[in-house]
């Protein structure tokens, strides 16, 4: 019973954060013919959310330790349905661009949330699996802002799917907060904020934080802003699919996620209760999807919808990070460890998609759609950046081991 009411709230939470996350994908080509965006504009536009996100991370570490998972997830649902209703109004850029950072900031504890309550409720043999069944429910998201949010913009345009969107913030907002069970208070939220911050620093300044983050940063934040936004747009402009097409294209990526996801649970799961460390499961998975998508870069896996949805299949794993992280610091700092982690992998996430278009934009566009080349290009300054993030991993090595209690 406390399962059930602890993970469905958040789970649905979390689907609808991600769905946020990735509309633009969808809705793209109706954005850039009513406003006349650049792609730079496009992925500025867009990544709104995600810097707002990340901005929003560290103090909703403090947040979510000090007041707990339930209180601080409810009352942000409510400014990310603001956030809706402001670009369901909006005719500018600005006002837009407004909208997206208040939808970033309401979401910012959909999945940190989730991660601290498992952490308080569950035992911690459990969580690499159930984090990894959380992602799934990111996962079938993504799938409804793909074909389904295409019928609905053919359907009510853009304006009304977003009006929807915070109708359904609203109600999740009063789900979580009367579903949820109350936490036993902990010394940690008796803290002050003075001793909370502190806690923040005792992340930061943590060498096996250190040893671990780059690489879990550069490959979600690579999976985030490439899936989340440009893979819609590589599929019109690269491989020329029609707006249905391209819907259903992100639909098959979409599913590849929710299979990896359901994968993952059942691998970190097995392994975990055998004793293999979650941080090695995560690096594992992490290097196989670096070799993915510098193959696809480089050519070797051809143009085509099955490369990323392996790509995506693969992206998954880097998920187990969080898990493995929590296990390394005590439980009173775990949410400030998760959003730690979070507020660099959004902040990168941000950089890599408004950057991907900057460099897009490099090329000429014709007739609506941008140079392929530009895409490869801009993917394959990402993957340098995960090779060398995975080298780093590798050389560094902190003299305190994961396993050993802080």
């Amino acid at each position: 019973m406390i399962f059930l009411r602890v993970f469905i709230p958040f789970a649905i939470g979390y689907l609808l954060s991600y769905l946020l996350r990735v509309i633009n994908s969808v809705i793209a080509p109706s954005l850039i013919n009513d406003l006349g965006l650049s792609a730079s504009d496009l992925g500025l536009l867009t990544s709104a959310n995600l810097f707002a996100f990340a901005a929003f991370q560290l103090p909703l570490g403090v947040l979510l330790d000090r007041y707990g998972p339930r209180k601080a997830e409810s009352a942000l649902l409510l400014i990310a349905a603001m956030g809706c209703a402001i670009f369901a109004l909006s005719g500018s850029l600005a006002l837009l661009m407004l909208g997206r950072a208040m939808m970033g900031l309401g979401t910012s504890a959909c999945l940190m949330a989730a991660f601290t309550a498992y952490a308080l409720f569950l035992p911690k043999e459990k969580l690499p699996s159930i984090n990894a069944y959380q992602m799934m429910a990111g996962g079938a998201g993504a799938l409804l802002g793909t074909t389904p949010v295409e019928l609905l913009d053919n359907a009510i345009g853009w304006r009304g799917v977003f009006w929807i969107a915070g109708g359904f913030a609203v109600f999740m907002s009063a789900v979580i907060y009367l579903a949820v069970p109350r936490r036993n208070e902990s010394n940690a939220s008796q803290q002050t904020w003075a001793e909370a911050i502190g806690g923040v620093r005792e992340v930061f300044t943590s060498r096996i934080f250190w040893r671990i983050a780059p690489i879990c940063v550069v490959c979600q934040a690579s999976f985030i802003g490439i899936q989340s936004l440009w893979l819609g747009p590589w599929f019109h402009d690269v491989l020329e699919y029609d707006a249905r097409e391209t819907a259903d294209a992100l639909f098959a990526v979409a599913s590849a996620m929710i299979f990896g996801n359901l994968c993952v649970a059942w691998i970190a799961g097995y392994l975990s209760r055998r004793g293999v460390d979650a941080i090695l499961i995560a690096v594992v998975g992490m290097s196989i999807f670096t070799i993915i998508q510098t193959l696809i870069v480089l050519g070797v896996i051809p143009p085509s919808l099955q490369g990323w949805m392996l790509w995506v299949f693969m992206a998954t794993y880097a998920n187990v990070c969080y898990a493995g992280l929590t296990q390394a610091f005590p439980t009173a700092l775990a949410g400030r460890v998760l959003t730690g982690l979070n507020l660099l992998v959004f902040f990168a996430a941000f950089a890599v998609q408004w950057g991907v278009g900057v460099v897009i934009d490099f090329w000429p566009s014709s007739d609506g759609r941008f140079d392929p080349e530009g895409y490869t290009t801009a993917f394959a300054i990402i993957s340098v950046i995960q090779i060398a993030a995975l080298i780093w991993f590798v050389v560094f090595r902190p003299k305190v081991e994961l396993e050993s209690p802080r």
